[in-house]
């Protein structure tokens, strides 16, 4: 039984002191691979030296939080540097980018910013992993416009149901992670016992978005405590609650997310063992 992270920050500061044993330690849970989607030129080179160090897969990209460090260079650099990684087998993705409006960011500048790496995308034919937060409707639009065919994943997808079959009829698939194992998250919930079996991947975003068992709420913050830090390793317990929630058995879960995270990124094909694919490509 293998599984595939398709969102996990493993490049982050927060995994300086432990990056290693923290990967190791989802390897054991069977974790066999993690996405490592960047989210500025300053964490380009970091995400695909974590991936060849520990044979996993990288995205590179602009995200729409890091857009306001970013320049007009920054997207001529990302054209330079995904055209010379191009024949690299470990990148699967340009990512991660999109639209975010819950915080105060230009507008205007954040969508030039989409709008230019979806078409770097399509150029380079490579999926996208998406950061669609309050903006589902608005990624859509540039989708449409750009006439974008290669599908990829709807990372940390809170949409309705409505627009989660948009994603799906354009090709995507939608990450799942740990926001769904809080019983508060009931449209989140919803979703993840209802969507087709093929329309969803399994994500961490760690060290972000911990499950329910890490959370620590604010109360217990302002007296000390620390909020648990997500990890790859967590991926497991969090794909049992979404199987439990659907009524399927664990292993065939880990099957059927490992088919539709290659069909979501297919490069992830030459990096999983060859035995491995195919294990899970007949179970």
């Amino acid at each position: 039984m293998i599984w595939i992270d398709t969102h996990c920050h493993l490049d982050a500061p927060e995994f300086a002191s432990d990056r290693s044993q923290e990967r190791e330690r989802a390897r054991a849970l069977g974790v066999a691979c993690c996405v490592i989607p960047a989210v500025a030129q300053r964490t380009w080179a970091d995400a695909k030296q974590d991936a060849h160090r520990f044979g996993d897969a990288y995205a590179l990209g602009i995200h729409p939080l890091y857009t306001p460090e970013s320049q007009a260079n920054d997207l001529q650099l990302l054209d330079t540097m995904l055209s010379a990684n191009h024949s690299d087998t470990r990148l699967v993705a340009v990512g991660e980018i999109g639209l975010d409006y819950f915080v105060d960011l230009d507008p205007v500048w954040q969508e030039r910013v989409l709008h230019e790496q979806l078409v770097l995308a399509k150029t380079q034919q490579l999926p996208v992993i998406l950061h669609v937060r309050k903006s589902v409707d608005r990624v859509l639009k540039y989708l449409r416009q750009t006439h974008f065919a290669h599908g990829g994943i709807a990372h940390a997808f809170n949409g309705s149901m409505q627009q989660a079959h948009a994603f799906l009829d354009m090709g995507f698939k939608l990450g799942f992670g740990g926001a769904m194992t809080y019983e508060r998250a009931r449209q989140l919930r919803q979703l993840a016992t209802t969507l087709p079996c093929d329309a969803i991947v399994m994500e961490t975003d760690a060290p972000d978005i911990p499950p329910h068992w890490l959370y620590v709420d604010a109360e217990a913050r302002a007296q000390g405590q620390r909020q648990g830090r997500n990890s790859p390793a967590e991926l497991p317990r969090i794909a049992a609650h979404i199987a439990e929630l659907r009524g399927v058995e664990i292993e065939a879960w880990a099957a059927q997310t490992t088919r539709n995270a290659l069909a979501a990124l297919p490069k992830l094909a030459h990096i999983l063992p060859e035995a491995q694919v195919q294990a899970e490509a007949t179970s």
